[in-house]
């Protein structure tokens, strides 16, 4: 049997066709934008005749940040902690979320424990006392100084935890017969069946880490120790400074780079690996954030 569609039907899909195809280019403009005002000249970019097509066409600002070993240092760093991170984030929000997700009946003290969490979300120590946390416990200018002040990000485990609770308890009861454990139980019956919620929260992860700029000026004393968007915030005044003591070779040679320039390449720069990597868990992603949030 053939289904046929009446005519409002069609005049409905179209409609959302159009709207979403509409909000996809709107949504694409500010990064083509962005892409275009980096490729540039200096002038065209200074006087805003820049749209969505690059004017006097110039790699002058990427050439900038290629050349410098600082640059290629500080994404590595980014690399690190991105990699590291989210491994450390992953496992502290996996075996969090697994007692959290039982019931009173099977975990007593359950209650107390999410509550304990919950109040870290609007309440926090501040600026101060984990500075000096951090400095104390020895990790200062290290890798982990970007790491663990946030292992544990509570909102990623409360989406876990409510997507755990999703999971039918006839899986549980037959891992129980089975002679499975609470460990077992975790890594063979919950994590496998949760890869939407897993890669929401892997996507959060991973964008948090990349973007953090503010704890590298905090936490790390010497600038080889910056993660890239540490790095890139500095970039524009260390340049302005430079720019005044440069020789008549080196000015000509920078004549098409510009604050502005500059500035748009290392927000795309900046923005590339998420905008890569995005995509591959979009599919993840609705579905993570809408079974996620439904408890039973």
């Amino acid at each position: 049997m053939v289904y046929k569609q009446s005519l409002s039907r069609k005049l409905f899909v179209v409609f959302n066709v159009l709207l979403l195809t509409l909000i996809t280019v709107l949504g694409i403009i500010p990064f083509v934008h962005l892409l275009s005002v980096s490729l540039s000249s200096n002038t065209a970019a200074m006087a805003g005749e820049v749209k969505l097509w690059p004017v006097g066409f110039s790699w002058d600002a990427y050439v900038y940040l290629g050349e410098k070993v600082e640059f290629f240092r500080s994404l590595w760093v980014s690399v690190k902690r991105v990699a590291l991170g989210s491994v450390v984030n992953m496992l502290l929000v996996f075996i969090t979320a697994y007692p959290l997700s039982k019931s009173q009946d099977q975990f007593a003290c359950r209650t107390p424990y999410v509550w304990f969490f919950a109040v870290t979300m609007f309440f926090g120590g501040g600026l101060i006392p984990t500075y000096i946390i951090v400095k104390n416990t020895g990790i200062m200018d290290s890798i982990w100084a970007l790491i663990l002040p946030g292992a544990l990000n509570v909102w990623n485990m409360i989406l876990m935890l409510n997507f755990f609770r999703t999971i039918p308890k006839e899986m549980e009861e037959a891992a129980t017969i089975d002679g499975a454990g609470h460990w077992k139980m975790l890594w063979q019956i919950y994590l496998p069946v949760s890869l939407p919620s897993i890669a929401t929260i892997g996507l959060f992860t991973i964008v948090g880490h990349w973007n953090a700029w503010f704890d590298g000026i905090l936490y790390m004393n010497s600038p080889e120790n910056y993660p890239l968007q540490t790095y890139l915030s500095t970039l524009i005044t260390a340049m302005s400074s430079q720019m005044t003591a440069v020789s008549a070779e080196q000015l000509k040679a920078m004549e098409n780079l510009s604050e502005k320039t500059l500035r748009t390449a290392q927000i795309f720069m900046g923005a590339l690996p998420i905008m890569v990597v995005y995509p591959f868990a979009q599919k993840y992603f609705v579905k993570g954030m809408t079974v996620g949030s439904v408890k039973e």
